[in-house]
């Protein structure tokens, strides 16, 4: 029997079930900026500092949340099948802690910093590149300054030739954790549709793009997912 091709796609959804904050108050303001504002080439151009600590931040939460089981049935998923492309969303590294290999970030991620001269990317999780400090980098003769290694608002999502290839070939495409929002992303699930893949969404609430799914499974992740892969698994057994 031959395996199904399988494409994953996580969103912040799994990542909050690991207590990963998304830094918004009741009013959605950071530092009394709008998210938004700290998240864009125009705010990295009028006040580097301000984004920078942002960032950092974020960076620094990194240590203070690990993976859930929604992350490790995903990696149990990858360790069964030959075929799964996992896709996130997500900046954390959650799904690698979790012992997944090959994860596709189309938003960036925040272990990485980016040299701003040759836009090299190197992993930067030392105490010292955690502070406020403005880091430098180590590829150019000239050290120059890094920006976060992340997809802003205006900017084209990573790897995106890769990710549209992997769904036009799947057989089962499963969002989890996504709020139908963000584009393209939001998007992807017509595209599974239109290659005929069987379409499966796992999140808390129902998102505005429920309807596009063949099968919703509405609730915690950490909950669903490991019943959902141990289906998939014993139906390929």
């Amino acid at each position: 029997m031959n395996q199904p091709r399988i494409v994953v796609l996580t969103g912040a959804g799994i990542s909050a079930e690991s207590g990963v904050r998304t830094f918004r108050d009741n009013g959605g303001l950071w530092e009394e900026h709008r998210v938004e504002d700290v998240a864009t080439p125009q705010a990295w151009a009028t006040n580097p500092e301000m984004v920078w600590r942002f960032y950092q931040a974020r960076r620094r939460q990194l240590q203070e949340v690990e993976p859930n089981d929604a992350h490790h049935a995903l990696t149990h998923l990858q360790n069964n099948l030959e075929q799964v492309t996992l896709i996130t969303q997500n900046v954390d590294d959650l799904h690698e802690r979790s012992g997944s290999s090959e994860v596709v970030h189309m938003h960036g991620e925040l272990k990485t910093l980016r040299c701003e001269m040759s836009l090299r990317s190197e992993v930067r999780m030392e105490p010292s590149d955690l502070t406020d400090d403005v880091a430098l980098c180590s590829c150019c003769a000239q050290p120059s300054a890094m920006r976060p290694d992340i997809v802003w608002f205006g900017e084209m999502p990573m790897h995106m030739l890769e990710i549209m290839n992997a769904i036009d070939t799947c057989d089962v495409f499963i969002v989890v954790g996504s709020s139908g929002h963000v584009y393209p992303a939001a998007g992807l699930v017509d595209q599974a549709n239109n290659a005929g893949a069987h379409t499966i969404l796992v999140n808390l609430e129902a998102p505005i793009n429920a309807a596009a799914f063949d099968e919703v499974h509405l609730g915690p992740a950490g909950e669903l997912l490991p019943k959902l892969v141990s289906t998939l698994l014993n139906d390929n057994d």
